[in-house]
């Protein structure tokens, strides 16, 4: 067959027509021998895919066709992330329905993943909008409230003007929305529906450990910190001239007696009646300010009220402050302030001039303020003298041992449209009552007005909050607020197992033939937010009997962003690069090779379009090679040539370092890397190929190619006369002879300077070394004219040769 021009187009639109007209290409094996899970997380349906999904998914499926190859059953589902505010925003300015904005995106985003070519199974396609799916929302929800997991109060609440919604603790970002990082979020007072995440407080820390080796360790760190877990001990200082009393927890109730104030958080209960009157405006600005600024790096403000409390150590009485570092959600709300040996506490107490009064002493050496550390109680009263460990304790027992965390219950309600409608009906005469489960589900009314005020859109449709009481028959009001989007995406990988279940969320025995997930893929940015939630769901679920496993993903892998110009792609900083325009003019494979070798995988890459045009031209060396030694390849076999030799054994540390790469790293940088070395050695020795050797290197070439780029892998697949798809096909097996090199470049140097290499039989003695150094025209022309004094020979490495003259 003669050389064949690489022509993307027309190559890749073939390929994709097939691959469209045989939907079970890519179906999974519903009862799986050797099963494989692997899974990136699943997109918000914008409606234009970035290439941060193509990143992402290229990464995913490279995994995917690989581990087939390698005779797994492989599960690689895809769905949408359907519900969420950019769809009521985007009502709002084009005057469609959210629906409708909706489905058109999905339907053009699955059109992109399709034309990239990822070996999806569509067959278990979700959308988290559709009733199908968010019925077993409020299924989970009605289960949570029958446990006292889910439940409703009074709370003050983050609220963001621009999302006109509440939003969770883990959802403001530097006192700003998560979404609009620059709109600073308020403090709001609203009834809402939680969830008990503090139930399972111990759990989810505990559970890192077992995810330590699958896990990346800033992720396990970053959960460990949010989950906050303090050991210490609670003390309640009663309110001079009252009956109330603060409570307060430490970890350090060795220090007690050098509290010199007590510090209240501004939303702190008691802080409006300990500051009268007139502080009722500093206090307001306080909660005001607060709510918009990281506590851990802000100016530490306060000021004091007209409120004493009384030391139950030390009968002391000590002045009561307000101060803006304080949270509300952490601990009691209060703190005692020891500036002797708290830093933060120093710096406070130093600014405004309140006492400072050390009763920890060092072991050994000077006492330098602040003192942290444990040491001697002095100025303790009967604890005086005892070392602070052991102070501690018997404190601790005249107090209330605790354990608290940073972790708080998670508020999943919203005051918005777009969204899994509550299960929960407001009745006069029974108060809350939970919707029947046969009534399910509560279906979202389509027919609703967006204006983007500060209430659900449902509040005003009487057609859907009007109802009747599911306990007593009367009238009735049905919840309007609408459940957090991160609700939809805390248990949807399980939901894929078992899609089309009309009984159930889904089938314990599916989910226990492909559960836990082997490989889980998407953005550090989630650490927090979605895989705390989902560890969470994980363990209620397990609780309700549903599944086995306790963790829902075996490893976990963060893949890196794709930069531009040093800065995120985005739309406001226009310098987003178009899929779909880079799909035109290169091809699909040229786009996923190179956002694959660009960078590893782990690590944020920078886009360079010279890079893309170089991945284009090594695709097209590849394939004028193999089209272009067809032919050859299917002729008379005789022995292997020298050049067959040398071509087989660079193949074979090939298939050894991409396999190695696959299992152990992910540097798929590094196998594109060595494709590419692969390459550069074939086209050098290509004259020298026989038939003994060209069918089993186009071959194995094709099949490590199928990973990266499965278009072209197919196309070259079918020149060689060969069935596919190429993913059915054995990953090639590694011919460790092949990893034996017979012969070893040696560096000659004279008096220490290295003057050339010499290539030489593996093995061979010192003799031969120095006989070949020296017949070597290189190294002669050094010498010449000069007297050998003696030649040093390391076996195997050097060849130095000592000249006079």
């Amino acid at each position: 067959m003669p050389e064949k021009q690489y022509l993307h187009q027309e190559i890749e639109e073939k390929w994709h027509a097939r691959w469209e007209a045989t939907p079970e290409l890519y179906k999974t094996p519903e009862n799986p021998a050797k099963k494989y899970y692997v899974l990136e997380m699943l997109p918000y349906p914008s409606g234009k895919l970035h290439m941060g999904h193509a990143r992402n998914y290229s990464i995913g499926d490279a995994l995917a066709r690989f581990m087939r190859m390698r005779g797994y059953d492989v599960l690689h589902p895809m769905g949408w992330d359907a519900f969420g505010l950019p769809a009521e925003n985007a009502a709002l300015k084009s005057g469609r329905q959210p629906r409708e904005w909706t489905l058109q995106n999905i339907a053009q985003m699955k059109k992109g993943l399709k034309r990239l070519g990822f070996s999806l199974d569509w067959d278990r396609e979700i959308a988290t909008c559709e009733p199908e799916y968010y019925r077993w929302n409020q299924w989970f929800f009605l289960k949570m409230y029958e446990r006292g997991l889910a439940y409703r109060k009074q709370s003050l609440v983050n609220w963001c003007s621009l999302c006109a919604t509440v939003l969770a603790n883990e959802q403001v970002v530097d006192g700003c929305c998560w979404r609009h990082e620059d709109n600073p979020v308020e403090q709001r007072s609203l009834e809402q529906w939680f969830l008990k995440t503090t139930a399972y407080a111990e759990e989810l820390l505990a559970g890192l450990d077992d995810l330590a080796e699958g896990w990346p360790e800033r992720v396990l760190t970053m959960q460990r910190n949010w989950i906050g877990k303090s050991e210490g001990a609670e003390v309640d200082f009663a309110i001079d001239g009252s009956d109330e009393k603060i409570r307060i927890f430490t970890t350090r109730i060795d220090t007690i007696y050098g509290a010199t104030c007590l510090i209240l958080a501004p939303e702190h209960p008691l802080a409006s009646k300990l500051v009268g009157a007139s502080g009722q405006a500093a206090l307001k600005a306080m909660v005001d300010d607060q709510s918009r600024k990281d506590p851990s790096n802000l100016n530490k403000e306060g000021f004091a009220t007209e409120g004493f409390a009384i030391n139950p150590f030390s009968g002391e009485k000590t002045p009561i402050w307000i101060g803006n570092f304080v949270l509300m959600g952490y601990g009691t709300g209060a703190i005692m302030a020891v500036p002797a040996h708290d830093e933060r506490d120093f710096e406070f107490c130093g600014k405004y001039g309140i006492p400072i009064v050390p009763v920890v002493k060092a072991v050994q050496g000077e006492t330098t303020l602040p003192f942290s550390e444990y040491g001697i109680s002095v100025d303790s009263g009967e604890y005086s003298g005892l070392p602070t460990a052991e102070a501690r304790a018997k404190m601790t027992l005249k107090a209330e041992a605790k354990i608290t965390y940073r972790l708080k219950d998670w508020g999943v309600s919203r005051q918005r449209y777009w969204g899994t409608p509550i299960p929960m009906v407001h009745c006069k005469s029974c108060g809350v009552q939970p919707v029947k489960e046969e009534d399910l589900p509560v279906l979202l009314p389509l027919d609703v007005e967006i204006t983007g005020a500060g209430e659900s859109p449902l509040a005003r449709l009487e057609s859907f909050w009007k109802t009747t009481c599911p306990k007593c028959g009367g009238e009735g009001r049905r919840e309007t607020d609408t459940m957090d989007t991160f609700v939809d995406s805390s248990w949807y990988f399980y939901r894929y197992c078992d899609p089309k279940n009309s009984n159930a969320p889904f089938d314990p025995k599916v989910i226990a033939q492909w559960f836990p997930i082997d490989q889980y893929i998407g953005g550090v940015e989630h650490a927090i937010l979605h895989l705390i939630y989902s560890r969470f769901w994980t363990r209620v679920m397990k609780d309700l009997g549903l599944i086995e496993n306790s963790e829902p993903a075996k490893k976990l892998f963060t893949q890196g962003m794709v930069l531009k110009d040093g800065a995120k792609m985005s739309k406001s900083l226009g310098n987003i690069v178009d899929p779909e325009e880079l799909i035109v003019d290169f091809g699909a494979d040229t786009c996923r090779l190179y956002v694959l070798f660009a960078a590893p995988p782990d690590r944020d890459m920078d886009w360079q379009q010279t890079g893309v045009e170089g991945q284009y031209r090594f695709l097209g060396r590849v394939y004028r090679f193999v089209t272009r030694n067809v032919e050859r390849s299917q002729g008379t076999v005789g022995e292997l040539s020298a050049a067959d030799k040398k071509a087989l054994r660079k193949l074979h540390q090939t298939i050894a370092k991409i396999t190695q790469d696959f299992e152990q790293r992910w540097h798929f940088n590094t196998c594109i890397a060595a494709l590419m070395e692969l390459t550069n050695e074939l086209y050098a020795n290509e004259e020298g190929l026989t038939a003994a050797a060209l069918p089993e290197i186009l071959r194995s070439l094709i099949l490590l190619m199928e990973p990266f780029t499965p278009f072209i892998a197919e196309e070259m697949w079918e020149d060689l006369g060969l069935t596919g798809p190429v993913f059915a096909h054995a990953w090639p097996a590694v011919n460790e002879a092949y990893l034996v090199e017979d012969e070893i470049e040696i560096p000659v140097q004279v008096n220490g300077k290295l003057r050339g290499k010499i290539v030489v039989p593996t093995g061979s003695s010192k003799e031969e070394l120095e006989a070949a150094a020296l017949a070597d025209e290189k190294v002669s022309s050094f010498i010449a004219g000069k007297e050998v004094a003696k030649v040093i020979v390391l076996a195997g490495k050097l060849v130095n040769i000592v000249v006079k003259g």
